[in-house]
């Protein structure tokens, strides 16, 4: 009967949601995503969102495996977040398209395209904790992607340990934003004993905008109590008793909010000169008075909002949202206007999914126009036309057809053949040359395993369902060296899911060989004379000479590479980037398409090693064939030229990925830490508090920011002070080869007694010497 009522309530929920998405105007739209390092609350927020929004009448949980989000087999089972969902949230007058994004690193792609079209983000971080490797990494993707207003959640308070204003201190030590600006504080408690004896807990917030004060019960219900506009009064509130060590930092609070945001606002700044100097004046300004200025300083990125709660208790919940609403962008902050209902038909595809009883499933963001159902669209990166079939909105695992998708919303089309993550679509072939949208880059593999198939009769089903799940997931990247089927993948658990969705969703029989590290060839330094410019071939039983004249050298040091192209720089005869082989308009036709397919081929596989190139600089200066031969022959030619530059220079430098390390142990096992590091071919770079940064960068100043007393967390004082009694916690901070890092958990537990923790991000590649080089050789067969 219960289950009944769940699900009357979730329809219920839904189609109200699906209503508010068709008929409301974008200016009502904040398509917005929940960003965070692993473990810092992402899935849970979302589910006390969908939980204080009606669309469910009781929250799951990561532990238990029943959150909405997280639903495939492999989430549950893990309690981690494999691939993003989105979900319409009707609340208040606001519809959020909220898109709920992996931590882990291994599946940084999924947060890639998701910050590819979203208008703003929530990004968490665990107060215990603070800013930790992930946090920077999805930090940078949102730069990456132009997301410049966001919201940060500190998450956790009520942990041991959490700390409102080291998590503060976090945001500044580790250069995320200059200006953070508390909106809210924690109280950790309505008794004023609790924080005498340091009791953790979160039990309320005080707003600072609004003014007021919220309080929740045990069971996650909220009541909300209006603050007295005389500071004489404060003490006198009911809430909190008049000995609350709360009470004297809350004129202090709104006074530094005012007054910093006043710094970005002239009209603000001239309201606050106005008012009469009075030690309450700062507290009659009304929320009204703040909330426009707040929001212009949140879109123009003068400022980060700063939330805080507890979202597994969903507190602070409804202010997330509330500030979502107020502060976030919409789509037409972003475009500038709303285009017209007749505007030419523009939208990116960001994801492409597979259902078994759906078939391809490709989620868009609409950026003009509006999509219908049973319509034909362009592929214009693609040079396809596509047949729409039907038009869905998702809510994680299930879905809702609509008619119709207008501009700013994201949904889901079913029935298309071609499209790719990263595609842009329009309405006619007319409109393509004019309406690309920014590419969506999926970062680097760092590491392979060999893909066995079990029979014969299983080598072409296995070969199919990896070229699919290379469709739903463009950080694996599929191909044959020698015979032999490789997958390449972000990282050992990366592979894992690749291998275990291949057995559950395309149900093929394989055996995945061992794991290895992707490694990368430079190009050698041998002097290339005379240079190779010519490719000669036949064409319908006739000779032709074709000419593709090239530069090609080693990066420089201060050159920055290309990510589409793999870490090399490619250039046309202009010197301007040259773009892939898929990216062309009218590729048949179109010679640098052809020319852009050969280099790419060529780089791709090293004629030394079959590895991939990397740190190579290729221009195009010039190229010339018979006018009577097709375009296509140019994609052979400098394949074959630029092979053949690569042959004569020899072999070039072996490039190995390396990881960014933080390793936190007790001070009695920082030595064995550190011996085994060395001895694994790995770099310390610090060795600091558990909470220090590893980058040798300086912290943003604390000046004109509003750092709160320890006191308002009692649980992190306690901390403090038993640190040295508990065993004080060392972090390690490392460079190391991802190769020899493989198992390092398992070593981690041995050395440490099972109480060390670590995180990796990724630090790119690096050149191994010349003993390196032949263990590495002799591991790939090619020594």
């Amino acid at each position: 009967m219960l289950s009944r009522i769940r699900l009357a309530a979730a329809k219920y929920a839904r189609g109200l949601a699906t209503a508010a998405t068709q008929d409301a105007g974008p200016s009502s739209l904040r398509n917005m995503a929940l960003v965070a390092h692993i473990d810092s609350g992402k899935t849970t927020l979302t589910e006390s969102i969908l939980l204080k929004s009606s669309y469910l009448s009781s929250a799951g949980t990561v532990d238990t495996g029943s959150t909405t989000t997280d639903f495939l087999p492999a989430e549950r089972e893990r309690g981690i977040t494999i691939q993003s969902a989105s979900i319409p949230v009707k609340w208040k007058q606001w519809t959020f398209n909220l898109i709920d994004t992996p931590g882990h690193a291994d599946f940084g792609m999924e947060v890639e395209s998701a910050s590819r079209v979203v208008d703003g983000a929530v990004v968490l971080i665990d107060s215990v904790e603070g800013v930790e490797a992930q946090t920077k990494g999805v930090w940078r993707q949102l730069d990456r992607y132009g997301v410049r207003s966001r919201i940060m959640f500190l998450n956790k308070l009520d942990r041991p340990g959490a700390s409102f204003r080291n998590s503060l201190l976090s945001l500044l030590n580790n250069r995320l934003h200059p200006k953070p600006m508390a909106l809210t504080l924690p109280i950790a408690s309505f008794d004023s004993e609790d924080y005498a004896r340091a009791e953790p807990g979160i039990q309320g917030l005080v707003d600072l905008v609004n003014w007021e004060i919220w309080k929740w019960d045990e069971s996650g219900s909220s009541s909300r109590h209006a603050l007295p506009r005389n500071v004489d009064q404060l003490e006198k509130t009911g809430i909190l008793p008049a000995s609350h060590p709360l009470i004297p930092l809350l004129a202090p609070a709104r006074t530094a909010l005012l007054e910093k945001l006043s710094m970005f606002s002239e009209e603000l700044m001239e309201n606050l000169l106005s008012l009469p100097s009075d030690p309450s004046a700062y507290l009659t300004v009304e929320p009204s008075a703040i909330m426009p200025h707040l929001r212009a300083a949140t879109l123009k990125n003068e400022i980060l909002p700063v939330l805080c709660g507890s979202a597994f208790k969903h507190i602070g919940t409804e202010l997330v949202m509330n500030y979502v609403g107020e502060l976030l962008p919409s789509p037409v902050d972003i475009a500038g206007n709303v285009p017209a209902r007749n505007a030419p038909l523009r939208m990116l595809a960001w994801k492409v999914g597979w259902d078994k009883r759906k078939g391809w499933m490709t989620f868009v963001r609409i950026y003009s126009g509006t999509l219908k159902r049973q319509t034909v669209v362009y592929n214009a990166t693609r040079n396809q036309k596509e047949r729409i079939s039907k038009l869905l909105l998702t809510y994680a695992s299930e879905t809702e057809e609509v008619e119709s998708l207008p501009f700013g919303s994201v949904g889901v089309i079913l029935g298309l053949r071609y499209t790719r993550t990263g595609d842009t679509l329009v309405s006619s072939q007319q409109d393509a040359e004019s309406a690309s949208l920014m590419d969506i880059v999926p970062p680097p593999p760092v590491m392979s395993t060999s893909v066995i198939p079990q029979s014969h009769a299983d080598q072409q089903p296995v070969q199919e369902a990896l070229d699919a799940l290379a469709r739903t997931d463009p950080s694996v990247r599929v191909e044959t060296q020698e015979g032999q089927l490789l997958v390449h993948g972000l990282g050992a658990l990366h592979l894992e899911i690749v291998e275990s969705r291949l057995k559950d969703e395309w149900g093929v029989r394989f055996e995945f060989g061992k794991r290895r590290v992707s490694y990368r060839e430079g190009v050698g330094s041998a002097t290339v004379s005379p240079k190779p410019d010519s490719w000669s071939t036949d064409v319908s039983g006739k000779p032709i000479k074709v000419q593709v004249d090239l530069t090609v050298r080693p990066l420089e040091p201060d050159e920055q590479a290309d990510p589409l192209w793999d870490g090399n720089i490619v250039l046309d005869s202009e010197g301007k980037p040259l773009s892939l082989p898929e990216s062309f308009y009218n590729p048949q036709s179109n010679p640098w398409a052809s020319i852009s397919r050969g280099i790419f081929n060529a780089l791709s596989n090293s004629p030394h090693t079959s590895l991939a190139h990397s740190s190579v600089f290729v221009q195009v200066n010039s190229f010339k064939h018979p006018p009577e031969a097709p375009t296509t022959v140019l994609a052979g030619a400098s394949a074959f030229i630029l092979r053949e530059w690569i042959k004569q220079a020899g072999m070039g430098p072996v490039m190995e990925p390396y990881i960014r390390l933080k390793i936190t142990v007790n001070e009695d096992s920082v030595g064995k830490v550190v011996k085994d590091l060395t001895e694994h071919g790995g770099e310390v770079l610090d060795l600091a508090s558990s909470s220090s940064t590893e980058e040798d960068v300086l912290p943003y100043p604390e000046d004109g920011v509003y750092v709160p007393p320890m006191e308002l967390s009692p649980s992190s004082m306690a901390a403090d002070a038993n640190a040295s009694s508990a065993g004080f916690k060392r972090a390690v901070h490392a460079i190391a080869p991802l190769s020899q890092m493989l198992d390092y958990s398992n070593r981690l537990r041995a050395l440490s007694g099972g109480h060390g923790l670590f995180e990796m991000s990724n630090a790119g590649f690096r050149q191994v010497s010349e003993s390196r080089k032949m263990e590495i050789l002799r591991e790939i067969g090619r020594a």
